[in-house]
């Protein structure tokens, strides 16, 4: 088979592994009277309300719907622009990301009306993914939509690895870092969780809204001044970080006895699924020098090795970035790499929701003859790769992955075949 093909088939492969639907039905029984998600267990006697937010809520709610069907009282999930699926108890919204918009707030809004009033005996269903941090904005007050965005803005160009960009989210919102737990209560909560974050950390997944939150606001504050300049950042928010306050509900909180967290799916399945003879170290730091460390790394295996790793990478932009994501900046410097070192290895970036950036395309495929075909089309490739501008250069050269959106999101894959 061509290194391609065998290469596109092997994603597929790994999409199929974390379909959202197949997830929650594999973690999810009901038999008309008590709910189970493996050792959780509850019986059913008050309202079951369904929300959410993520990349791949739309279809894990159809399979919630499928299974829990008319004892569903009401619900409302929130999706990307495009990412939506037929529902028909659950009220589907759209909105911005990954930038937050005005669709995401009144979304968040609508989510808080839903659960509202609730008591002990009722049951929240949370349908969770990645994504859900932009897709739910409730800026906490006297926080405004505006500043909001121009931190995730700001934090999207400068670097920041997830883990820090939901610790200010966190504290910033009004749902996040277990405060949608917080308004759901006195009742009991079960999420499902999509992971598309390292490690599974459901603190992280999604800003854990029904998770308990380890961080503080002063913590916030230090990662907004590690990776921003301080004239730049809105005053509110800083403001709003120098109180120091306990926003979010903590391990101890009694609030999270009533509530169950499951990870039904993750970077780990994915991979798994991809049969890869080797399963190289995960995907971490500035995407063009993960890019070489996994080129290098396929380069010296025997022929015939499929090499395949997963995790998230980080691009810090200038001030003239162009278009592309971190995985076509990924692929666009493994083509460099692998022009100038003559490797025979083919080579697949891409994102497991099938968007990467803001474009159309995953990710992208190339192998030692891209940067020269990029070049021949015209498009100086070394330029494209200074400026962050990947997607023209790989589009140019059709070395483009495009599958549309996947409706699942557990994190980036990187597939190498050595010839």
């Amino acid at each position: 088979m061509d290194p391609r093909d065998h290469l596109v088939q092997r994603f597929r492969a790994a999409l199929a592994a974390v379909e959202p639907a197949a997830a929650v039905r594999a973690h999810l029984a009901w038999d008309g009277r008590e709910l189970r998600c493996g050792a959780w267990r509850h019986e059913v006697r008050g309202q079951v309300v369904v929300i959410g937010a993520g990349k791949a809520s739309a279809p894990m709610a159809q399979a919630v719907e499928a299974l829990v069907g008319a004892r569903i009282t009401r619900g409302v999930i929130v999706v990307k622009h495009g990412h939506g699926a037929p529902l028909t108890r659950i009220v589907l919204r759209e909105a911005g990301h990954p930038v937050p918009d005005a669709d995401g707030v009144a979304g968040a809004t609508a989510i808080e009306a839903a659960v509202r009033g609730l008591g002990p005996e009722d049951l929240v269903i949370c349908c969770l993914s990645g994504g859900a941090s932009a897709l739910l904005p409730a800026p906490r007050a006297p926080l405004t939509l505006a500043d909001k965005q121009e931190v995730t803005r700001q934090l999207l160009a400068s670097g920041a690895d997830i883990q820090a960009l939901n610790t200010v989210r966190k504290h910033l919102s009004r749902l996040k870092g277990g405060r949608l737990a917080l308004a759901c209560a006195p009742a009991r909560v079960l999420t499902l969780a999509l992971s598309d974050v390292p490690g599974d950390d459901l603190a992280v997944i999604g800003s854990g809204p029904t998770a308990p939150d380890p961080s503080t606001d002063a913590e916030a504050r230090a990662v907004l001044l590690r990776h921003l300049d301080p004239t730049r950042i809105p005053a509110a928010v800083l403001t709003a970080l120098a109180a120091d306050l306990s926003w979010t509900p903590k391990a101890d909180d009694a609030l999270f006895t009533r509530v169950h967290n499951a990870v039904i799916a993750s970077n780990r399945l994915a991979l798994d699924a991809i049969g890869a003879d080797v399963v190289a170290a995960p995907l971490a730091g500035e995407a063009w020098q993960a890019a070489e460390r996994f080129c290098a790394q396929a380069a010296a295996a025997p022929p015939g090795t499929l090499i395949a790793a997963g995790g998230e990478t980080t691009v810090t932009l200038g001030d003239d970035p162009g278009r592309g994501g971190r995985n076509q900046e990924f692929a666009l410097a493994a083509a460099r790499w692998l022009a100038r070192t003559g490797a025979p290895v083919t080579l697949l970036a891409a994102g497991t929701d099938g968007n990467d950036g803001p474009t159309d395309a995953a990710g992208g495929l190339v192998d030692s003859s891209s940067w020269a075909r990029i070049a021949a089309r015209g498009v100086d490739p070394e330029r494209a790769l200074r400026r962050h501008d990947a997607y023209p250069a790989l589009q140019a050269a059709g070395d483009l992955v495009v599958t549309g959106p996947t409706n699942t999101n557990v994190m980036d894959l990187a597939l190498a075949w050595r010839a």
